[in-house]
C-alpha cells in the first residue's frame, strides 16, 4: 500500500511537470507565431469604456487573459503609427472616454497623429442618446471628421457636478460624524456633515466646473472651426438629432459603421486591413525602446501602506507606499537610469504612506536621478503630496490638482446599534483608549488632541509643499486650504510647471537628463514585470523575495487577495459609519467630484 501511494504521488508529480512544460511550450509557440503588421492598414480603437491608467500584474494578465488597453498604449500606439508608412489612417468609435484629463491626453495624441498628415475619423451610434454626451463629443472634436448614424444624436449639453449630502440620513440612522479638517475648502467630510453646498465648497466646485466647461468650449470651437460664443449657444440648444447635428456643423455626416469603414479602406488602398491600436503596438513594437534609459513608475489609486494591489470587485487600484517606494529605490540603484518619469493618478489617502513615497522621490533627486511627475485624472491631497517633491510637475488642463489639506475623525454609531437592539459595553485601559472607538464620542480632551494633530499635519504638508515649489509659506497656504484646482488654474498658481501628458513629461525628462530634444530614450517600467511562473508562484503563496525591496515589489498571495475582497465589503460599511474604521488611512484624501458630461 505504501508503494502504491508513493507511485501515485510520483505519477501526479510527473503529470504536473508535463502540464507546466506544456503550458510554457504553448506560450512560446504562441509568441513565435504572432502575425505581423499588414503592409497597408487603418488603425482602429473602440472607446466604449474608459481606459485604465495602469494594470497591475501585467505579465500574468498578458499570458492568461486579454490585457486591458491602457491610456499609455493608445498614446504610444498613435505616436508609433504617425511615423509608420504602413499606417494610413485612424478610426475611433467613441462611447465613454473617461475623465477630462484622459480625454485631453487622447485629444493631444490624435492631434499629433493628424499633424503627420494622416486622417483621423471619429464616429458614434450617438453622443449621449438622450443623455449627456459632452465628454465623448469633446474628444471627437479633435478628429478630422465626426460621424453619427442617422438615428443618432449629439448630446452636447454641458457639465453637471453632483455631490451627495447625507447629514439628515445619518441623523435618522443614528450615526454621528465627528470630523475635523484643515482648511475651509477641504470638503471631503461635507458629504457627512452638511445638507447642501456651503459657500466655500460652492465656490471651489463652481470654479473647478467652470474651468472644465471653458476648456470644452475652447476645444470644440477649435476642432469644429466655430467661435466660442457659437459653441456656447449650441450647448444651450442641445441635444441635436441627426440632420440637425449636421446643420449645426457638429458632425460631418450621417453614416453607419460599414459606410465609414468602407470609405477608409478605399482611401487606404488595395488590400488595406483594420487593426486595433493595442494589437498594432504589440506587433510593431513600442516606441522608446532604445537609447538612454528613463524609468517609468506608476502611482495609481488610493494611497495606502503596504503593497500596491487591485480590487476585482471595485475595479480600483491601491498605490501601496511600500511598492512605489521600492520601485524608486530600484530605479535609483540601476546605473542605466538617467531620469525617472513618475505617473500619478490618485485622490490621496494615508498621510504616512504618502510621506513614504515623497521621501523616496526626494532621495532619488538627491542621488542625481531627476524626477518628472506626470499627473493623470487627479493628483489631489495625498496624490499631490507624493508628487510635489518632483523636479517638474506636468498636468493636463483638466487634472484635478491640489487639495492641500487634511481631515480626520470617526463615525459614532452607538445610537444606530441601539436602534437595532445591540448595545456595546466598553472597558478601557488608558485615558484615550477609546479615541478611535465608534461607540464613544470624542471627549473634550480627545477633540483638542484631534485638532492639534490636524494642525501639525497641515503645517507639515504646506511647509513641504512651499519648500518643494520654491514658494513662501504664506503664498502656498493662500492656494492650499484644502482647495482643488484644475491643472490650468494650478499652473497659474505655481502648483505645477507645465500642461500636457506623457509626451510633455518625456520632453522634460530628456531635458532634466541633459539629453538632446529628440534623443532616443528607452522607457522601462519599474518595478520590472516578472516572468509568468514567478507571478503564479507568488499568487499561490510561495515566498520568492530575497530582501524587503523584492518583497515590496512583489504580489500578494492568493489567499490574502481573497481575504482582501472580503475586507472590501467591510470597508463599505466603514464609509457609511457602520464600523469604527471610516477614516483610517484617508487623512490626505480628496474624492473626485461626480461630473456628468
Amino acid at each position: 500500500m505504501k508503494r502504491f501511494f508513493i507511485g501515485a504521488l510520483a505519477f501526479i508529480g510527473a503529470l504536473s511537470i508535463l502540464f507546466v512544460v506544456g503550458v510554457v511550450g504553448l506560450l512560446m509557440l504562441a509568441a513565435s507565431s504572432k502575425p505581423g503588421v499588414p503592409s497597408n492598414l487603418v488603425l482602429e480603437l473602440d472607446l466604449q469604456q474608459p481606459l485604465p491608467e495602469y494594470t497591475l500584474d501585467t505579465s500574468l494578465a498578458g499570458a492568461f487573459g486579454e490585457e486591458p488597453t491602457s491610456l499609455r498604449d493608445v498614446v504610444e500606439g498613435l505616436e508609433k503609427g504617425a511615423t509608420d508608412p504602413r499606417v494610413k489612417s485612424l478610426v475611433v468609435r467613441i462611447g465613454q472616454p473617461g475623465s477630462s484629463a484622459q480625454v485631453q491626453e487622447m485629444r493631444d495624441a490624435v492631434k499629433a497623429f493628424r499633424a503627420s498628415g494622416k486622417r483621423a475619423v471619429a464616429y458614434a451610434d450617438g453622443f449621449g442618446e438622450a443623455g449627456n454626451g459632452t465628454g465623448a463629443y469633446y474628444l471627437a472634436s479633435a478628429f478630422d471628421a465626426v460621424y453619427i448614424q442617422p438615428s443618432g444624436d449629439v448630446g452636447l449639453t454641458g457639465l453637471v457636478m453632483e455631490t451627495p449630502f447625507a447629514r439628515d440620513a445619518f441623523a435618522k440612522f443614528g450615526v454621528k460624524p465627528e470630523f475635523g479638517k484643515r482648511a475651509e475648502f477641504k470638503n471631503a467630510v461635507n458629504t457627512f456633515t452638511d445638507e447642501s453646498y456651503g459657500p466655500h465648497q460652492r465656490e471651489a466646485t463652481e470654479a473647478f466646473g467652470g474651468g472644465l466647461f471653458q476648456q470644452v468650449v475652447k476645444g470644440v470651437a477649435e476642432g469644429r472651426k466655430l467661435t466660442e460664443d457659437e459653441v456656447r449657444a449650441l450647448i444651450d440648444r442641445a441635444p441635436f438629432m441627426g440632420q440637425a447635428a449636421v446643420d449645426a456643423k457638429l458632425v460631418d455626416g450621417l453614416r453607419y459603421r460599414d459606410e465609414i469603414h468602407d470609405e477608409l479602406k478605399k482611401q487606404a488602398g488595395d488590400g488595406a486591413e483594420f487593426l486595433y491600436v493595442d494589437k498594432y503596438l504589440e506587433r510593431a513594437g513600442r516606441p522608446h525602446q532604445t537609447g538612454t534609459t528613463i524609468a517609468l513608475i506608476y502611482g495609481v489609486g488610493e494611497v495606502l501602506r503596504g503593497k500596491s494591489q487591485s480590487n476585482p470587485l471595485s475595479g480600483g487600484q491601491v498605490m501601496g507606499g511600500d511598492t512605489v517606494a521600492a520601485a524608486f529605490r530600484k530605479a535609483v540603484e540601476d546605473p542605466s537610469v538617467k531620469a525617472i518619469l513618475f505617473r500619478v493618478d490618485s485622490p490621496g489617502g494615508s498621510y504616512s504612506a504618502s510621506d513614504t513615497i515623497r521621501r523616496e522621490v526626494q532621495r532619488a533627486r538627491e542621488a542625481g536621478k531627476p524626477v518628472i511627475v506626470s499627473m493623470g485624472t487627479y493628483a489631489a491631497s495625498g496624490g499631490y503630496f507624493v508628487a510635489m517633491a518632483g523636479d517638474k510637475i506636468v498636468a493636463q488642463p483638466g487634472t484635478l490638482t491640489g487639495s492641500i489639506g487634511v481631515y480626520n475623525g470617526k463615525f459614532v454609531t452607538s445610537e444606530l446599534w441601539a436602534k437595532l437592539g445591540v448595545n456595546f459595553d466598553t472597558i478601557a485601559f488608558g485615558k484615550n483608549a477609546t479615541f478611535s472607538s465608534s461607540d464613544k464620542e470624542f471627549t473634550p480632551e480627545q477633540r483638542a488632541q484631534l485638532e492639534s494633530e490636524l494642525d501639525t499635519i497641515y503645517l507639515d504638508f504646506t511647509s513641504r509643499a512651499a519648500q518643494a515649489r520654491n514658494m513662501p509659506l504664506e503664498k502656498l497656504q493662500s492656494v492650499a486650504k484644502g482647495r482643488v484646482w484644475t491643472g490650468e488654474d494650478a499652473l497659474e498658481r505655481g502648483l505645477v510647471d507645465a500642461l500636457g501628458g506623457y509626451p510633455k513629461a518625456l520632453e522634460l525628462a530628456r531635458e532634466a537628463a541633459k539629453l538632446e530634444k529628440d534623443a532616443p530614450v528607452r522607457i522601462v517600467v519599474f518595478p520590472r514585470p516578472r516572468p509568468t511562473g514567478q507571478v503564479l508562484s507568488e499568487l499561490l503563496g510561495k515566498h520568492e523575495a530575497d530582501n524587503s525591496d523584492d518583497e515590496a515589489t512583489g504580489h500578494a498571495a492568493m489567499s490574502s487577495q481573497v481575504l482582501e475582497q472580503v475586507r472590501a465589503v467591510y470597508r463599505v460599511g466603514a464609509k457609511l459609519g457602520l464600523t469604527g474604521q471610516g477614516a483610517e488611512g484617508r487623512m490626505l484624501y480628496a474624492p473626485l467630484p461626480e461630473v456628468r458630461w
